[in-house]
Order: C-alpha cells, then structure tokens, then sequence
C-alpha cells in the first residue's frame, strides 16, 4: 500500500479521502511541519501533498521562500523517493516558480483543486 502524507494549513482543504481509498493509498494528514517531520523519520511517504504560501516578506524572505521549504528539504533528506504534489491559491501563482527552481516538484495543483487532477497528479507516470 502507497503512503501519503498532507500538510494543508488552510480551513477548507479538498477532502480526498474516498479516492485515496480508491487508489490503495493510506492517507495521513498532519496539522503542524514539527509532527510531520517527525512521522516522516519513522515512515518515508510515497506523496507529500502541502500548500504553497509564498513568504511575503516575513521570516520566510531570504532563504526560503514559502512555508515548505524546510519540509520538502526533510522529504529530500528521509523521502527522496516522495512525488511532491503543491496545492496553491491562484493568487501565489506569480510565485510558484520559485520553489520550482529550488525543488523537483511532482505537481502543482491551483484551488480549487479537482479530484481528477489530484487523481491524474497521483498516476504513476507513464
């Protein structure tokens, strides 16, 4: 069974927990970066799904440049297998390519996010 872990800070993240089931993939979803780096010591997942949030300015400015750096520095360290998918706002897409050019990222995913593109996005490649 494929492994997937979330990190979505937003209130109202697509549920897509019937087609996780559906594709044989044990979902775990995670409410803080701390509890999710430490799961991912434990168990490398095979999906990381997270929420791009640009760091406008704030500590996030210089080094990193949204809030999951650091994360996909750690999926990088104990997951290198793990396909990236990013969920982001259609308002950060300006953004994005920031962390594409840092990060090998499977997908990225604009709100609202379909069940058929998070499906497509978690196909293994052919």
């Amino acid at each position: 069974m494929q492994t997937l872990f979330s990190l979505i800070e937003s209130p109202f993240p697509p549920d897509f927990s019937a087609l996780y089931r559906t594709l044989g993939i044990e979902a775990q979803r995670f409410d803080s970066a701390r509890n999710l780096h430490r799961a991912l010591q434990k168990q490398p997942p095979d999906f990381f799904v997270g929420e791009f949030v640009y760091g406008w300015g704030n500590n996030y400015a210089g080094a990193n440049v949204s809030n999951l750096d650091v994360t996909i520095r750690t999926l990088q360290r104990f997951a290198p297998q793990a396909k990236v998918i990013v969920f982001m706002h259609p308002r950060e897409e300006d953004h994005i390519g920031k962390l594409l050019e840092l990060f090998p990222i499977h997908a990225v995913l604009a709100y609202p996010v379909s069940e058929q593109a998070m499906q497509a996005a978690l196909q293994p490649a052919t």
